[in-house]
């Protein structure tokens, strides 16, 4: 029943959201995060699954699939994840053109808790990556996560929290082949969500992202499952 109420809940908050929005423009982003601690061993693993619309489904933006190995200190809640994505993207509209690309990536998680309910993560993220019909690419990533849970401190089952993130990517180069150039500034997206704690380990959240590169602004509905096992 909570779970139902939340979902109707976080509909009717994404629904105020999206309407200063064009339609046109809503795409919609539907996503899994894994993540698996070996017992007893500071190894483990992580990735997602994320399918990427330019509309609410059947127009594919991206299929992304990203999954690494993970290493956390001893003493200490870092972790650090070496890990490889592959990407299918779609062009816009009725269009069935595809490009791929391969990437490998390293990143730091950092946890950090503020008080009795603010709780942050700093991800750090440099990518290589190999863009069909494109030189060899690199890229920075900065994103500050916030988990505020209302009906307790912390994330556990059966709480409420508001999600929120801010993503900056940063090109390594301008160059990128045959005469082309991007510009440093890659693109920044924003998210506001809600999520509930199913149990230990299983999250939902639904929420809003709008992300701005150069050219444009665009708005996102996200749906997304964590899960930790």
């Amino acid at each position: 029943m909570k779970l139902k109420l939340f979902l109707l809940s976080s509909m009717f908050f994404v629904g105020n959201a999206f309407s200063q929005v064009e339609s046109g423009k809503t795409g919609a982003w539907y996503m899994y995060f894994f993540n698996h601690q070996f017992k007893e061993s500071q190894f483990g693993f992580q990735g997602d699954i994320q399918y990427r619309n330019w509309n609410l489904g059947g127009d594919l933006e991206q299929l992304l699939i990203r999954a690494g190995a993970t290493y956390t200190p001893k003493n200490s809640n870092v972790m650090l994840t070496l890990g490889y994505g592959h990407i299918t993207s779609g062009e816009f509209g009725d269009g069935n053109a595809t490009s791929v690309e391969s990437r490998i990536y390293q990143e730091v998680l950092i946890p950090q808790k503020l008080g009795k309910r603010l709780h942050f993560t700093h991800r750090f993220r440099y990518e290589q990556r190999f863009v069909e019909n494109q030189d060899f690419r690199t890229r920075y990533r900065y994103n500050l996560f916030l988990n505020v849970p209302f009906n307790n401190t912390a994330l556990e089952k059966g709480t409420y929290y508001a999600a929120l993130y801010n993503e900056l990517f940063v090109n390594g180069q301008k160059d990128i082949g045959d005469g082309r150039e991007v510009e440093f500034f890659d693109r920044n997206r924003t998210y506001l969500g809600l999520g509930y704690v199913l149990k230990p380990g299983m999250r939902f959240q639904l929420g809003w992202m709008n992300q701005k590169t150069n050219a444009i602004g665009k708005a996102q509905l996200q749906l997304s499952f964590h899960h930790k096992f």
